[in-house]
């Protein structure tokens, strides 16, 4: 797939923006603060109906529209070739008193942001993607959570229902504690519960082993066959029902199997969730928190056995995340036959030569890929003319 046209207005800095592109790489130069990121994260708000960066809507909208505009408004626009023909999407973002609402559009009908995530499939690597390994399990889960969604709409669905579903458990778990309820209402909860956060476990599980494979590729490429990367899914209990003990990884291992073990089906990881639960009530009452499940899950980043988020070099963690995002645009393709668009912000400041090569050679065979720099040389001549190129000046495209 590829983004034929783009339409912004009042997107960040982008006052108005109507721009076609080619199916080939897009390289976009500039000096700081002229655009180019809000760019790239205008096309992630359009396939992901989120941001990376905005912590409200509110913060989408350009500033003077905000301020001048009787009736302040953002509206992105992206037209996107796929197998099946092309689809638009649209979302505005209109001020309504003191509140900001958003409508999502696909060919022009009404959606929910669950029904159009998928239309344009992504993959983002900005430079503050080396929170991928550094960073709280927190990040690592909305990492997972923001791939799947693009390639299973059932786990989307299976994630916002167990979203809520947690803020209910919880809820009855501080009334327990109050001993305002009956104890026997948690297990209506828990069937609910582990029913939705079996299926989450097992896809998180397999697409882990499916990043697994292609990212220790990717990465063996990328360090030039000196380092071996792997990926371990870490939920917040043994669903192979094994003593905790036992699963945890450590940190640093001689060891490490050819492959993670497979997980079992959803019936069996639901009744050792339901298991789990059980023996844990008394302690969740108490603190009126529910203690596992996939919303306590994290994953393990290792370089030759050793934990690269406690003992990796900066080097070592950018290299494993960005093994990662380019291993994320195999699965894309296997899972949905669609190669996603690929948006890489300033990929090249922290690469030697070799590297840049490596990552040249990948983008090259990859389809379309919108990337940033703000040296030109930071690309060879041949790959400038390969691509579709422009710099970028106070939220104005001019082509180069």
């Amino acid at each position: 797939m590829y983004i034929s046209q783009l339409s912004l207005t009042n997107y960040r800095n982008y006052s108005r923006l109507q721009q076609t592109f080619q199916p080939a790489p897009i390289l976009l130069q500039g000096q700081n603060a002229q655009g180019k990121t809000n760019l790239l994260e205008a096309i992630y708000f359009l396939s992901a109906i989120t941001t990376p960066h905005a912590r409200s809507d509110r913060q989408l909208l350009n500033w003077l529209s905000a301020k001048n505009d009787v009736l302040p408004f953002l509206r992105a626009e992206a037209w996107v070739a796929r197998n099946g023909g092309t689809a638009q999407i649209t979302i505005t973002i209109v001020k309504e008193g003191e509140r900001y609402k958003k409508d999502v559009r696909l060919n022009g009908a009404k959606k929910r942001a669950m029904d159009v995530i998928g239309t344009l499939n992504t993959v983002l690597f900005l430079p503050e993607d080396i929170a991928l390994i550094t960073g709280s399990p927190s990040v690592r889960r909305r990492y997972l959570d923001s791939v799947l969604c693009q390639i299973d709409r059932e786990y989307c669905r299976a994630l916002s229902q167990y979203n809520k579903l947690i803020t209910q458990r919880n809820a009855l778990l501080k009334e327990l504690a109050e001993n305002r309820r009956s104890v026997n209402q948690l297990d209506f909860w828990d069937e609910q519960l582990t029913a939705v956060g079996a299926l989450l476990i097992v896809r998180r599980h397999d697409a882990i082993l499916d990043l697994d494979a292609v990212a220790r590729r990717k990465h063996r490429t990328l360090s030039d066959g000196q380092e071996g990367l792997r990926l371990y899914y870490a939920p917040s209990f043994d669903p192979h029902d094994r003593p905790r003990l036992d699963y945890q990884m450590p940190l640093i291992t001689e060891k490490l199997p050819p492959r993670a073990i497979p997980a079992p089906p959803v019936p069996d990881v639901r009744d050792a969730f339901k298991s789990k639960l059980q023996s844990l009530r008394r302690d969740e009452i108490a603190r009126g928190v529910t203690l596992l499940g996939p919303h306590r899950d994290d994953l393990h980043f290792l370089v030759d056995g050793v934990d690269i988020n406690l003992f990796g070099s900066r080097g070592q963690q950018r290299t494993a995340a960005l093994s990662t995002k380019l291993a994320e645009v195999s699965l894309m393709r296997d899972k949905t036959g669609e190669t996603p668009v690929l948006l890489l912000d300033d990929v090249m400041s922290e690469l030697d030569a070799v590297r840049r090569r490596q990552v040249i050679e990948m983008i090259e065979r990859n389809g379309q890929a919108f990337l940033t720099t703000t040296d030109w040389n930071d690309f060879d001549a041949d790959f400038r003319a390969l691509a579709q190129c422009f710099t970028v000046e106070q939220g104005r495209l001019i082509p180069a």
